[in-house]
């Protein structure tokens, strides 16, 4: 079967730095961080920095038979909402007749690592203020009461990962190819490899991938100390520092990151204003020895040569890379590792963008691609805010806390997951 060309036509952007991709991209030349302090008392500093959307309002108005049933959608699906249809906005495509394209020909692939609702936390605010902060003392009739006006009676419904389709498809008549994701940060690249490939092979038209994220509850913040992943935040808002030899884990985030793919030909006959093609994709899983769930000593590597190859682009012609990033001490030095294996004596730049919003899940993985387009546009290499020295061994890599330029139209963009799951995607300005 004959490939397509697949080119982006449409971002969206929703995070602590703002509404956006064009914001965003500012406040990132700017070197600003979207992470702020929320001082909460009797909690500790990890649990009081975060990256949070303030405030944002949506580009199209709610239909009147859809706004009824926004309130089941939890809220890192109301911000992948809000940013699809910034997407669809920025693309240009029409909205709500999306260009002519019938409903069957418009793919729609979600990507979901929001983790609001896990478990039994939509019982916590019951069961903090029954216990009055000493947990092993519970007031059971207190608790039996408070459920009554503490325990949202929609809790089951906001808990359903396929909400955002739902709503998106109601909304946009995306009745094509589909399909959501709900796992790991990589998940984001996966969902746009499908959505690409929808394409490519002519089973869409156009397609929007879709990838939200939220880890600002209580509870998803406990977890993921107890795994060892989040910052101490010693340093306040400056904390979050990938690949320095200092660093200590990463500072959640919020947001939504959607991008508008179409067919090279048609977009440039409806003269489309084009941002970049996607070249190729690679997914791999690699697994450490043990029995324990750890991070394998190049957890990235498998995925970045099968990206170079499906992309037919070299290591050495890429303008930077853009790794995940996560701030971990064997995470970031797994990264690295596996950077120093495939891109050889002479690897590109290396910037790393989470600190600028604060870690977003699958949301960070499309986020990323969009900041590198434009970044790649502009040519330059952004920052990585917060980022001082590395390990010795790491020295040859090329880091920077300072923007720098760049001339090569290429870069890859990496991410990876707890156990080993990672994928990365190649694209040219």
């Amino acid at each position: 079967m004959e490939k397509r060309e697949v080119v982006i036509t449409g971002m969206g952007l929703l995070t602590s730095l703002g509404m956006g991709a064009a914001q965003n991209w500012e406040d990132i030349r700017a070197l600003k961080s979207g992470i702020r302090h929320y001082p909460q008392e009797d909690y500790p500093k990890y649990m009081q920095y975060m990256g949070k959307v303030e405030d944002f309002t949506y580009p199209y108005e709610i239909p009147g038979k859809l706004s009824s049933q926004m309130k089941f959608l939890n809220r890192g699906s109301t911000l992948g909402f809000a940013a699809a249809l910034d997407a669809i906005r920025h693309s240009g495509i029409g909205f709500p007749d999306i260009n002519g394209i019938p409903p069957g020909r418009r793919a729609l692939y979600i990507a979901t690592g929001d983790f609001t609702k896990i478990g039994y936390d939509f019982f916590y605010p019951a069961t903090r203020e029954a216990t009055d902060g000493r947990w092993k003392d519970i007031d059971y009739a207190k608790l039996n009461a408070l459920t009554l006006n503490k325990v949202n009676p929609f809790f089951l419904l906001e808990s359903i990962a396929n909400n955002l389709f739902s709503a998106l498809s109601a909304c946009m008549d995306f009745k094509g190819p589909n399909t959501t994701l709900a796992s790991m940060s990589p998940c984001g690249g996966q969902a746009l490899e499908l959505a690409a490939r929808s394409i490519r092979y002519g089973r869409a038209d156009v397609a929007a991938s879709v990838g939200c994220g939220n880890w600002l509850n209580e509870i998803p913040m406990y977890e993921l100390e107890g795994l060892g992943l989040l910052s101490a935040c010693r340093n306040g808002i400056y904390s979050y520092k990938p690949f320095d030899k200092k660093r200590d884990g990463f500072i959640p985030g919020e947001g939504g990151a959607a991008i508008v793919l179409e067919e090279r030909t048609s977009a440039e006959k409806r003269g489309a204003t084009i941002y970049g093609t996607i070249l190729g994709f690679g997914n791999a899983i690699e697994h450490a020895e043990g029995p324990a769930v750890s991070v394998p000593e190049r957890v990235t590597a498998l995925c970045i040569k099968e990206a170079l190859a499906n992309s037919g682009v070299k290591a050495e012609d890429l303008a930077f890379i853009s790794p995940h990033g996560s701030g971990t001490k064997k995470g970031d030095r797994s990264e690295l590792n596996s950077i120093a294996a495939v891109a050889g004596d002479n690897p590109a730049a290396l910037c790393a963008l989470k600190p600028y919003t604060g870690h977003m899940a699958a949301a960070s993985d499309i986020a990323e691609i969009i900041i590198s387009t434009l970044a790649t546009r502009d040519s330059i290499i952004p920052a990585t805010l917060n980022f001082k020295e590395t390990e010795s061994e790491f020295t040859h890599l090329r880091l920077s806390n300072t923007h720098q330029p760049c001339a090569a139209d290429k870069f890859l963009s990496i991410s990876y997951g707890i156990g080993g799951q990672s994928s990365a995607v190649v694209v040219r300005r």
